[in-house]
């Protein structure tokens, strides 16, 4: 039975055929019963009269080309072969359909919170990612335009803006790091569009890892979840937000239990820097890091396997400039305990850009602190990414007209000549082609293939130039195969990714 992790807002644009649903349950994906917590003692309804007008449903509606695959496709982990399977089935149904004829529009449903009397609403970006019109819809069944104040993918967050005709009912932020395993909690949301829904249950974990980003820190709830949930506040028993519910862990695309909010107070600072820049401003210590393991305890002069292991220090940046080297082990900052790598990423991007701060540090055994003014991380990003731009413009314009486009991937690939294999760190014995060029739209960027990944094998078969390559993609192509198997490698390890090719 596939376990999947599903993000997102319930989605309206019609059944998912009859013969696609008969194959979703073929497989075993059923709806199973959610968890059940028993209730204090009383019930919630008082919390819950008081909490419902400060919660909204999000409407949106987005274009969508005629002939692409609907949008009530199931969902699977990327390479899964039932991906390729179900996207196949629904493609060549839009191509008896005919797949002409005018775009149509396809509405979604989500949830949000109001945290500003003034109008500011609370959701998650994948809510209105792509939505070409937003709508936000009040408790009393009002409906007004929504203006995207800002959004934040990195922990899947966005801000909205009504013009309301009366100060609305707005909600506070309670304190997540104060939460325990065991609390009540309380969510209110629009599971398939079903609004007004209020769900009870318990803080399960805290601190979870679900590989969503690298601010991973969920709250783990047993209250129910479900898709429309997306963007919906959970509540503390207090009747403060502690928490916006995101992602649920599910084998039937229905809750079981198993819940994912993203904390009140990572969330807090990125809602008032939308509110206040329209983007995140998150601090910047500019290292580079990795886990502290066992194995590294003794030669770091550590008592325990604890902190943040310095693995290089970004010349000109933030922590070079406090005196911090490759080596140290961070274990403190601004008077927080830094656990963990993520421990750190988290703390440092909570701080305001341009505060000094006391980053607590050890070096061979000794413990010390410096002063570290932090910079902007987007700042930071942005130069790191005009340099490689740089770089990759320099390497193409060397690689010249040997330089092949493939449209089918939405890659350009070039000869490994002397300059790439300086440019990208690849070593003389790696035979196959340099990709210098990802189209961010195109289905190789969509399976997270790079600018300086090799490609050392189609379908099994090797390559040795681009035009091996572009032999293997026709061949695939007249053969009427939608997927390239790519064997690739990256800093020296290789993986096999599929590819579906243009249609």
């Amino acid at each position: 039975m596939t376990t999947i992790l599903q993000r997102g807002a319930i989605r309206k644009s019609g059944r998912l055929p009859a013969m696609a649903v008969a194959l979703v349950l073929a497989l075993g994906i059923g709806f199973g019963p959610a968890a059940q917590a028993r209730p204090p003692e009383g019930d919630f309804a008082d919390l819950a009269e008081k909490l419902l007008p400060a919660v909204v449903n999000i409407s949106t509606t987005q274009t969508v080309k005629a002939g692409s695959v609907p949008d009530g496709m199931p969902q699977f982990p990327p390479g899964s072969p039932f991906e390729e399977f179900f996207k196949d089935f629904f493609e060549r149904q839009q191509r008896e359909g005919g797949g002409k004829g005018p775009p149509r529009q396809v509405s979604s449903l989500g949830s949000g919170f109001i945290v500003d009397a003034r109008g500011y609403v609370v959701t998650n970006n994948h809510v209105i990612a792509e939505a070409d019109q937003v709508r936000v819809i009040l408790h009393d069944n009002t409906e007004l335009e929504a203006k995207i104040v800002g959004r934040d993918p990195e922990i899947d967050l966005a801000v909205l803006k009504v013009e309301p005709k009366k100060p609305l009912t707005a909600v506070s932020w309670g304190d997540s790091d104060k939460l325990r395993v065991g609390e009540w909690t309380l969510a209110i949301g629009n599971p398939f569009g079903l609004g007004g829904t209020v769900t009870a249950g318990i803080v399960s974990a805290r601190g979870r890892d679900i590989n969503a980003g690298r601010y991973d820190d969920f709250i783990q709830t047993d209250a129910s979840i479900n898709k429309g949930n997306s963007g919906g506040p959970l509540f503390s028993k207090a009747g403060d937000v502690i928490g916006i519910n995101t992602a649920i862990f599910s084998q039937s695309g229905g809750s079981i239990g198993i819940g994912f909010a993203v904390p009140a107070n990572l969330a807090r600072p990125v809602v008032q820097q939308l509110i206040e820049f329209g983007r995140t401003r998150r601090g910047w210590l500019g290292v580079q890091i990795q886990s502290v393991t066992d194995e590294m305890v003794e030669a770091l002069g550590l008592k325990e396997a604890r902190g943040a292991l310095v693995a290089k220090v970004i010349p000109g940046g933030p922590a070079e400039k406090a005196g911090i080297e490759s080596g140290d082990v961070i274990v403190g900052v601004d008077g927080r305990p830094v656990p963990s790598t993520n421990a750190l990423t988290r703390a440092v991007a909570e701080i305001a850009v341009g505060r000094t701060v006391a980053i607590e540090i050890i070096r061979k055994g000794k413990r010390n602190s410096v002063r570290a003014t932090l910079g902007e991380l987007e700042a930071a990003l942005a130069t790191a990414r005009a340099e490689t731009r740089g770089k990759d413009d320099t390497a193409r314009s060397k690689a010249g007209k040997n330089e092949t486009d493939l449209a089918d991937l939405g890659l350009r690939v070039a000869p490994l000549s002397k300059e790439l294999r300086r440019q990208y760190d690849i070593k003389d014995d790696v035979k196959g082609v340099v990709i210098t060029d990802v189209d961010p739209e195109g289905p190789a960027a969509k399976r997270d293939v790079r600018a300086g990944d090799v490609i050392i094998e189609v379908s099994q078969s090797e390559v040795r130039n681009p035009d091996d390559v572009a032999e293997m993609l026709k061949a695939l192509k007249d053969a009427k195969r939608k997927v390239a198997l790519l064997q690739i490698q990256r800093s020296g390890e290789p993986r096999f990714v599929p590819v579906p090719l243009k249609s």
